[in-house]
């Protein structure tokens, strides 16, 4: 009966990505946030459904598949919903170190983005940190997500690789091969070569054809590849080659070779009897 189903479902969870205060997924059917604040910017985007809010006492809305909503930190907000079907909604909430609160008022003065490049981010973002140990991931998605808003929010402009986008990128993949097992952050990595972070993951890609992240994950694959058929069991190889536990390595194994680990090991043991 439609009278059991529960009205509400969320799940909420702190993540381990700088700058990411929480993550909030969420299915309201009958809710009305009252009036409040929150001392981060909440970036949602709606899956379904429509809601009718207000900031700063000016009321908007926004419906599912398309739209991008930007809350600023510290300004009254409400939100309810339209339809007896509700809504469908994922949040970022991002402290000051993402975005500076100085932006806020134009946050106010236009907090709906009709952007699929910047949803398509978000949605990308979203699925980075849906499961732990893609932190590397989700910090490059993220630093695009952010370069995305503040073009919006009219703090900057996008700006093509810098000159010798191959000898950064060069540097980088060095820091990457050098750092395996244990891992860099995204942070760490532009400090480190002193350069923006997204101008490292746009000359990384621009000359080797993929992602910084997608560059340390095939070579964990790799490595770990060479452990199996060495007969070290999954469990043990997957800490050895940097990835966060067995089903994070079960993961992106199978994801690029279309089988696990487990029965990739099996090679070995088939191999030797033969």
């Amino acid at each position: 009966m439609t009278g059991d189903q529960p009205r509400t479902r969320t799940s909420a969870w702190r993540p381990s990505v700088s700058g990411i205060t929480e993550v909030l997924h969420a299915h309201f059917t009958d809710h009305a946030y009252p009036a409040h604040t929150h001392d981060t910017w909440a970036l949602m985007i709606l899956d379904n459904g429509s809601v009718d809010f207000a900031v700063d006492r000016h009321r908007h809305g926004a419906a599912g598949g398309g739209a991008v909503v930007l809350l600023p930190p510290g300004v009254p907000h409400d939100g309810k919903t339209v339809n007896p079907s509700g809504f469908r909604k994922r949040v970022l909430y991002l402290d000051t170190r993402v975005l500076p609160e100085r932006w806020a008022g134009a946050a106010v003065d236009g907090p709906v983005h009709g952007d699929g490049l910047l949803r398509h981010r978000i949605r990308r973002l979203h699925g980075a940190l849906a499961d732990p140990g893609d932190e590397f991931e989700a910090e490059s998605r993220l630093a695009l997500v952010r370069e995305r808003l503040l073009l919006h929010l009219g703090a900057v402009h996008v700006r093509n690789p810098e000159r010798e986008p191959g000898r950064m990128a060069a540097a980088l993949r060095e820091l990457l091969d050098s750092r395996i097992s244990t891992g860099v952050s995204l942070n760490e990595a532009a400090s480190i070569l002193h350069a923006h972070p997204t101008h490292l993951i746009r000359c990384f890609k621009q000359t080797y054809g993929l992602p910084p992240h997608a560059y340390l994950t095939g070579r964990r694959i790799d490595r770990a590849r060479r452990l199996l058929l060495a007969g070290r069991r999954p469990a043990e190889v997957a800490t050895m080659v940097g990835f966060y536990d067995q089903a994070h390595l079960n993961r992106h194994f199978t994801r690029h070779l279309s089988v696990p680990p487990a029965r990739y090991a099996a090679l070995h043991d088939r191999g030797a009897t033969a």
